[in-house]
């Protein structure tokens, strides 16, 4: 997918045009990264350049869970994604992920209530007892309670 003289659709291209932008936006800085979001959503199609930016908070969410800047990081984006209820959610699910990572203050109810993909990504990175625990008994689907209890019983095994 180079540009435009392909068969894919144009989206297609600029969707992979944008993911490439977003990967080493962040080799430029802080600033350079947050620029570059929010060109990507300047893009027309609304779906396909938040669908670019979600793949990119999740993949620099996962480099930066267990890092320190994750806060600062985290605001840059909160500033570039105001309006955008789905890149927002997103980014405030990784927030939670990174409050029960660090042991920082998170509730049940926030747990609970978030999204599958959330309790899923929580099961599968998470070691908090407290949290698993919680899916385990209070997930909402049936495949993440059961994901969440069988973390809890190799982690016990261990």
């Amino acid at each position: 997918m180079n540009g435009p003289d392909d068969d894919a659709p144009p989206e297609h291209w600029r969707y992979a045009r944008h993911l490439e932008a977003l990967a080493v936006a962040p080799d430029r800085g802080a600033e350079a990264e947050v620029e570059e979001v929010a060109a990507v959503l300047r893009d027309p199609d609304r779906v396909m350049a938040e669908s670019a930016v979600v793949t990119h908070l999740d993949r620099r969410a996962v480099q930066l869970l267990a890092d320190e800047e994750f806060p600062a990081w985290a605001g840059g984006m909160a500033a570039a994604l105001a309006g955008r209820p789905f890149p927002e959610r997103r980014l405030r699910e990784w927030s939670l992920l990174k409050a029960v990572t660090r042991d920082d203050p998170w509730s049940a109810e926030e747990l609970t209530a978030a999204s599958d993909w959330c309790q899923r990504t929580a099961v599968r990175l998470l070691t908090s007892y407290e949290a698993l625990s919680l899916l385990a008994t209070a997930a909402r689907t049936r495949r993440v309670r059961n994901a969440a209890a069988d973390r809890l019983r190799r982690r016990t095994a261990v």
